[in-house]
């Protein structure tokens, strides 16, 4: 035995946890958001549920994926990736509600390589507040017997 015990991290909270993976890149404003998507330089992921979607409406062109499926879906070198996860340096734009989850969930595309993974400072909301494109999402029909 070496005699000594490894030590702990120490706790940290929920807003110390964002500070921290918020440091690791540079978020972005709703509106550089739009013109960066608009002109095919990012790719927007709306990670919210389905429920707040059907609610509030969606972003045209954002891809939808589940924020338990993110990492599966955009990680380039995964089996179950989506047809838009075409390389490590493709800049992705995390977006939520408010821009909570999608911090979290950017610092793990860069865990996973995607450098230029980001997320939009107050989600959707900030979006929609910005007064840019939404549109209604239909319900979602019950699955068929």
């Amino acid at each position: 035995m070496s005699g000594a015990e490894p030590v702990e991290p120490r706790p940290v909270g929920i807003d110390e946890l964002l500070e921290r993976v918020r440091a690791g890149y540079r978020r972005i404003e709703a509106q550089e958001a739009y013109d960066a998507a608009r002109t095919g330089e990012a790719l927007l992921v709306d990670i919210r549920y389905a429920a707040l979607r059907e609610r509030d409406g969606v972003i045209p062109g954002a891809l939808v994926v589940e924020r338990n499926e993110l990492e599966w879906r955009l990680d380039p070198q995964g089996s179950h990736k989506t047809p838009e996860a075409t390389g490590h340096d493709i800049q992705v734009v995390v977006v939520c509600n408010e821009g909570y989850a999608s911090s979290l969930a950017a610092a793990s595309l860069h865990q996973l390589g995607l450098h230029r993974a980001t997320d939009l400072v107050g989600g959707f909301q900030a979006w929609k507040a910005a007064g840019l494109p939404v549109t209604p999402q239909p319900p979602q029909s019950p699955p068929s017997s």
